[in-house]
């Protein structure tokens, strides 16, 4: 039983033998659970355990310690396979047949019925913009369009959990934010997301919750919005000219100032004081922007953190 839960992963370790005999700590004690319907984001450098952990996941590599399952079956075993959608970080396809050839053979190694097979290939090439392309060899395909392919055959069987290694990688913008948005519509349909990626905007414009792992260690595990909404360091508040008693405001950074308005830095913790002074000096605020920390910003602190 699933009891909700799409991927549940208990205390995975994975050790390499690494030069000279010496065993090398690709992923240390990973424990975590993603809920269905959630979109997850796996951050992290390059070399920091994503790969490793979702290869452990797929029953590529065996783990050395730790267990994991996916909606409720063990990881490595073939009723595991069958619930997900898989895309591999640098994906390698038959190249000589076509798109259309490869999504059908895909189908069938799932035991897809003919008709539902025909109907998902067709949705799927059109959804991955591959339809123009579809009887040509995969050979002649762009990077990008490759990697479409590979995400078209992800979800050729309508799995309820897709792991997706860089999804978005050698992606042009315009791919990237086609695959946002399939992303995005597999979550509006209740399914589950879980991709790795090292770059922060894909993580803060489409998941729930975020990962952070570091030198084969879970970092930080928390709600995008909250590590948004954390990160609030001050305001920039502007307030119309020629009104009221600006002088009440002068300890206050004034950014910039015209006959229309007047614009002041905030900290976030002098915001009540700021906004009462308005009040009592019979002053108007017309604007008020946030002044955060992004994702980014988040995620090089930890990074900057372990190195130290």
């Amino acid at each position: 039983m699933s009891n909700g839960v799409a991927l549940d992963i208990q205390g995975l370790s994975k050790q390499f033998k690494g030069k000279r005999g010496l065993r090398v700590e690709a992923l240390c004690g990973l424990t975590m659970q993603v809920p269905q319907g959630e979109v997850f984001g796996f951050l992290g450098p390059n070399g920091a355990g994503k790969s490793t952990t979702i290869k452990c996941l797929m029953g590529l590599i065996a783990p050395t310690a730790g267990s994991a399952t996916i909606i409720g079956e063990t990881i490595g075993s073939v009723e595991s396979r069958m619930k997900v959608g898989f895309l591999p970080e640098n994906p390698a396809f038959y190249d000589y047949l076509s798109a259309e050839e490869y999504l059908q053979f895909v189908g069938r190694t799932f035991r897809m019925p003919d008709d539902l097979l025909a109907r998902r290939v067709e949705e799927s090439l059109r959804l991955l913009e591959l339809s123009d392309a579809r009887k040509r060899p995969i050979r002649s395909y762009s990077k990008g369009m490759v990697q479409r392919v590979g995400l078209a055959q992800t979800m050729i069987h309508d799995p309820e959990l897709y792991i997706l290694d860089e999804p978005m990688s050698g992606l042009d913008p315009i791919g990237r934010a086609l695959v946002k948005d399939i992303i995005l519509d597999l979550k509006k349909r209740g399914k589950t997301v879980f991709f790795s990626t090292h770059i922060t905007d894909d993580v803060e414009k489409v998941c729930d919750r975020v990962g952070v792992i570091v030198k084969g260690r879970l970092m930080a595990l928390d709600r995008v919005e909250t590590i948004m909404r954390s990160g609030i360091e001050g305001y920039v508040v502007q307030t119309k000219a020629g009104i009221g008693n600006h002088t009440a405001l002068a300890s206050f950074g004034l950014i910039r100032s015209s006959e229309v308005f007047r614009e002041y830095s905030v900290p976030a913790g002098r915001f009540n004081e700021f906004t009462a002074l308005v009040s009592h000096h019979a002053l108007e605020i017309t604007l008020i922007e946030t002044k955060r920390k992004d994702l980014e910003a988040f995620f090089l602190e930890i990074v900057e953190n372990v190195a130290r």
